[in-house]
C-alpha cells in the first residue's frame, strides 16, 4: 500500500487521493485537469486541502473520503449504515490497499474487530468521467445487513447552486433550480424504478452556470431501481455530491463471505452543461455494445391504431411507411392471446390465434419484403389479475402480507427474483423471437412498483428484481445477437445508464407534443446521446396535449434523435406526404453527423427562443433547430449565435429546407435567408458565427427554422 497522495488524470479530468489515519483515502480533489503535478506538488496539494482544528469542534477535522464514517469524525451523510444485530454501528476501517488499477485505482481495506472489508474501484475514462462503485463484504461470523452504502464526489468550492429535473408521467425532466446552501438537497426515489420525476442528473455549479458557461459538476447512479442522489453543504465546509441505491428494512443481508456491490456512481464536469453532458455522450459512444450502424427510422403503430390491429390496415401501414423512407416497422400492444384493451392477458405472451390466425408471419413477411424491419412490443415485468399467467401463479406476483398492492394500470408486477417467473418470461420471449424474424423489442414497463416484496417469504425484493431484469436483458441479448431492446418505461420513467447498458435507446416520453419535447429531450440529453433518444414524429393533434401543431414543427423538433413516427399516416394528404418525406430524407442525409456529432444548446436571452444543434466531428458540418416556442418580447428578436463551430473554419449559412425558408408569417424577407434561397449563402466564420451570429427570422409562436452551416473548401 502506498501511503503517498495518488494523482489520477485522465480525459481532461483530475481526482487526487489522499491517505487518511482514520479510514478511507480523503478526495482531496475532482475537476478540470490539474497537469502535470510533481510528488512534491502533489504532496503540497493534499497539505494544502488540510482545515484548521477550530473551537468546538473535534481534534482531527473531518474530511470527506471514500466512505465517510463518525469513526473519522464525519457527522454528515455517512457512507455506510448497517450492523450486526443492533452491534457493530461504527466501524473504523484500516487501509490494505491504496494502488493504481486499470486507469484508475483500487482501495481495500479492512475492520477485523467489525468483520467487515471494503474496496473502492475508481476510474477515470477517456472522456474524462469519474467513476465509483464499493463492495462491502461480511468478513464475520454472523450476518451483517446493509442499509445504505453511498458514493461521493466532491465540489469545487464555487459551487452556488443546484440543477436536477422532476416531472410526471407525460412530463418528465421539467428542469428545477436551487441554492446551495447548508444542508441537505436529496433526490430519492421508492418507485422500483427511477420514475418519471426522477432527476437524471444531479448538477451543481457556479450561480448561474448555463449550457455555454460557469463551472459545473453533476452525477447520475447507473441504477435502474430504488435510489437517491444528494447535494450536501456541512457546516464544516464540506460541498459534495452523493448517490447510492436506497434500500429496504433487511433488503441485504449479508451471510458470512457475503458481499454488496453498489451501483456505479458516474461524475462529469464541464465549463457549461454542454461539456459536461459530452463527456457522458463520448463515453457511451465508445462502449464495445453502443450501436454502431444507423439508427434505423423507425414506425411505431401505438398512436396510429391502438387495440385495433386488423391486418388489412397494418399492411396498408407499413406500405405508406415504407415509401417514405421508414426503415422499421414496430408493432405495439394488442398481439397476443388475449388483449383487446389494457385491463388483461398481460403474462400471456403467446400469439393470438384469432386475430392472427396465420401467426405473426403474415405482417412481418410483408414488412420484411418492403425492406423494413420488423419489432414488437412487450410488457415482460407485469401482469394482468385477468390473466392466465395470474390465475395459475398468483405467488409469482410482488406483494406483501398475502395480498396485492394497489392496482396500477390494471396490471401487478412479476416478481423476475422469483426462478420460476423469470424461466418463464425467459423462455416465451425466447420462443417468440426465436420462431419469427423480430430485429428489436419494445419493452415497456408501465407502473411503479408499490409493496414489492416476495411472497415466499415478505422480504422486499426490489434489488433482486432489478438485478434478475439485467440477467434476463443479457440471456436475451446473448441467445439473440443483434437484436436491439427499447427501454420505455410509461414514457421516460426508467432512463438509466444501468438500463443503457443493455439496451439500444429509450423512449423519451409518452407525450410527443413538440413543445412538451424540447424540454424534456434538452434535459434527458444531459446524460444519453441522441442515437439512443427516441424522438417520433406525432400527429396533428398531440393525444396527451391536446395542442395542434404544424407538420414541419412536429417534424422539426424531433430530427436530431433516434427520428420515427407515430401516427395514422395511411390517409395523408399530397402534401402530408410530400413534407413527411422531405424531413425523413434530411434526418437520413443527416443522420452520421447527427449520431456522432457534439450536442450543443446555445443560451437565447428570450426564454421563448430555443435554439439547439449538432456539430459534426470534425466540425466541419452542423445542423440547428431554432424554435419559437411563444411569442417573443423582442421583435424582430435579434441575433442568433451559434456555439461549438471551430473559429478558423468558414461556413455557408442556410436553411436546411429550403421550402420552410419562409415560414409564412407575412414579413419581409430576412437578407440571409434570402441570399441563400438565392443561391447566394453569406459566408462566416465559426469565430463570427459564435460571437456575431445571424438575425433570428420573425417566427409565429410554435414554428421552427433547421439551419445547416457547411464548411467552404478551400
Amino acid at each position: 500500500m502506498t501511503s503517498q497522495p495518488l494523482h489520477l488524470s485522465r480525459g481532461c479530468t483530475s481526482v487526487v487521493l489522499d491517505p487518511h489515519p482514520y479510514g478511507m483515502p480523503t478526495i482531496a480533489y475532482w475537476g478540470p485537469d490539474l497537469g502535470d503535478v510533481s510528488p512534491d506538488e502533489l504532496r503540497g496539494i493534499t497539505t494544502a486541502h488540510q482545515p484548521q482544528r477550530v473551537s468546538g469542534g473535534i481534534d482531527v477535522p473531518a474530511l470527506l473520503t471514500l466512505l465517510p464514517l463518525e469513526s473519522a469524525g464525519w457527522q454528515g451523510t455517512p457512507g455506510l449504515l448497517g450492523d450486526r444485530a443492533g452491534a457493530q454501528l461504527y466501524p473504523r476501517f484500516t487501509v490494505t490497499t491504496m494502488e493504481r488499477q486499470d486507469g484508475g485505482a483500487l482501495v481495500e481495506a479492512r475492520d477485523d474487530d467489525a468483520g467487515l472489508s471494503v474496496r473502492a474501484r475508481l476510474a477515470l475514462t477517456e472522456a474524462g468521467l469519474f467513476t465509483q462503485s464499493l463492495e462491502v463484504t461480511n468478513t464475520g461470523d454472523d450476518d451483517y445487513e446493509v442499509r445504505a452504502l453511498n458514493l461521493f464526489f466532491p465540489l469545487h468550492h464555487t459551487a452556488a447552486e443546484i440543477l436536477d429535473t422532476t416531472g410526471r408521467h407525460l412530463r418528465e425532466r421539467s428542469p428545477q433550480r436551487h441554492d446551495l446552501t447548508t444542508g441537505t438537497y436529496a433526490r430519492t426515489s421508492r418507485r422500483g424504478r427511477p420514475g418519471a420525476d426522477a432527476t437524471v442528473l444531479l448538477a451543481a455549479g457556479t450561480r448561474g452556470f448555463g449550457f455555454e458557461h460557469g463551472l459545473v459538476q453533476g452525477i447520475h447512479l447507473a441504477w435502474s431501481g430504488n435510489q437517491q442522489v444528494l447535494a450536501e453543504k456541512t457546516p464544516a465546509g464540506s460541498v459534495f455530491l452523493s448517490a447510492g441505491e436506497v434500500l429496504s428494512p433487511r433488503e441485504v443481508v449479508l451471510a458470512p463471505g457475503e458481499s454488496y456491490t453498489t451501483p456505479p456512481a458516474v461524475g462529469s464536469w464541464g465549463h457549461g452543461l454542454n461539456e459536461l453532458s459530452g463527456r457522458f455522450h463520448r463515453d457511451l459512444r465508445a462502449r464495445d455494445s453502443h450501436p454502431r450502424r444507423p439508427r434505423p427510422v423507425t414506425l411505431n403503430t401505438w398512436e396510429a391504431v391502438y387495440f385495433a390491429l386488423d391486418l388489412p390496415r397494418l399492411l396498408a401501414l407499413a406500405d405508406r411507411a415504407a415509401s417514405l423512407g421508414v426503415e422499421r416497422f414496430v408493432l405495439d400492444d394488442g398481439w397476443f392471446r388475449g388483449r383487446r384493451d389494457d385491463t388483461s392477458s398481460l403474462g400471456d405472451w403467446f400469439v393470438d390465434e384469432t386475430v392472427w390466425p396465420d401467426g405473426l408471419a403474415p405482417i412481418i413477411d410483408h414488412v420484411r419484403n418492403l425492406g423494413m424491419e420488423f419489432g414488437l412490443w412487450f410488457e415482460p415485468e407485469m401482469v394482468n389479475p385477468d390473466s392466465d399467467l395470474a390465475r395459475a401463479h398468483p405467488d409469482w406476483i410482488l406483494q406483501a402480507e398475502g395480498r396485492l398492492p394497489l392496482p396500477g394500470r390494471q396490471q401487478q408486477v412479476l416478481n423476475l427474483g422469483h426462478p420460476d417467473a423469470y424461466a418463464y418470461i425467459l423462455e416465451r420471449l425466447d420462443d417468440i423471437l426465436t420462431a419469427n424474424d423480430i430485429a428489436y423489442v419494445k419493452w415497456d414497463h408501465n407502473r411503479d412498483l408499490l409493496e414489492a416484496a416476495d411472497a415466499r417469504t415478505g422480504r422486499a425484493a426490489v434489488h433482486r428484481h432489478v438485478e434478475a431484469l439485467y440477467r434476463l436483458l443479457d440471456e436475451l441479448r446473448s441467445r439473440h445477437p443483434g437484436l436491439e431492446i427499447e427501454s420505455c418505461a410509461s414514457g421516460g420513467a426508467r432512463v438509466d445508464l444501468g438500463i443503457l447498458a443493455r439496451t439500444d435507446r429509450i423512449w423519451t416520453s409518452d407525450c410527443i407534443d413538440p413543445i412538451e419535447r424540447l424540454v424534456n429531450q434538452k434535459y434527458t440529453g444531459l446524460v444519453v446521446p441522441p442515437e439512443l433518444l427516441g424522438m417520433h414524429i406525432g400527429g396533428p393533434v398531440s393525444h396527451s396535449t391536446g395542442r395542434s401543431h404544424t407538420l414541419p414543427f412536429r417534424a422539426a423538433t424531433a430530427i436530431f434523435g433516434h427520428y420515427g413516427i407515430e401516427w395514422d399516416i395511411s390517409d395523408l394528404t399530397e402534401a402530408e406526404y410530400e413534407i413527411l418525406g422531405r424531413y425523413v430524407a434530411l434526418h437520413r442525409s443527416w443522420r452520421d453527423d447527427l449520431h456522432r456529432g457534439s450536442v450543443v444548446h446555445a443560451e437565447c436571452p428570450d426564454p421563448a427562443m430555443d435554439l439547439r444543434g449538432i456539430v459534426s466531428a470534425d466540425r466541419r458540418r452542423a445542423l440547428f433547430g431554432y424554435s419559437l416556442t411563444a411569442s417573443s418580447a423582442s421583435y424582430p428578436p435579434g441575433p442568433l449565435t451559434f456555439p461549438g463551430l471551430d473559429p478558423e473554419v468558414l461556413y455557408e449559412v442556410r436553411p436546411a429546407v429550403p421550402e420552410e425558408g419562409h415560414p409564412g408569417n407575412g414579413q419581409s424577407p430576412l437578407a440571409w435567408l434570402q441570399r441563400a434561397l438565392e443561391g447566394e449563402p453569406v459566408r462566416l466564420s465559426g469565430r463570427s458565427l459564435a460571437r456575431a451570429g445571424v438575425q433570428a427570422p420573425v417566427l409565429l409562436p410554435e414554428q421552427s427554422l433547421l439551419i445547416e452551416f457547411r464548411a467552404v473548401d478551400g
